[in-house]
């Protein structure tokens, strides 16, 4: 596919993810995820694709606000790396959480669509 459809298609996949979180969309996030989809999380722990549904499934997710911008999206042939700029304000387990970060995610293109494998960022202070 050419490099600029390609962009554009994870440019889309981004949108669709910032939705999925912001609506708490589980069957959206399960069809972005990689099935060997890792988050590396703020404390440095790598978590699998189940550990990240599961939090998204107890309800324990509020999300009022996500957006990201800034975005870079350099592409691999078959793969992409999204570098770009994620702002969050929710609830999360009964805690606030009200942040920006710098994130880097990891796309392949896999079933005749675009998903996630890695994503981590890092709290802009």
């Amino acid at each position: 596919m050419p490099e600029s459809e390609a962009v554009s298609q994870v440019l889309q996949a981004e949108r669709e993810w910032l939705l999925a979180h912001l609506n708490c969309d589980v069957a959206a996030l399960d069809k972005l995820m990689a099935d060997e989809y890792a988050q590396i999380n703020s404390d440095g722990r790598v978590v699998g694709k189940a550990e990240v549904i599961a939090s998204f499934e107890s309800g324990g997710r509020h999300w009022d606000e996500a957006h990201s911008d800034e975005l870079e999206v350099r592409v691999y042939g078959e793969s992409a790396v999204v570098i770009g700029r994620w702002q969050a304000r929710g609830l999360n387990t009964g805690q606030a959480f009200d942040y920006s970060a710098r994130y880097v995610s990891v796309w392949i293109w896999r079933d005749d669509r675009w998903q996630m494998t890695i994503d981590q960022s890092t709290d802009i202070s």
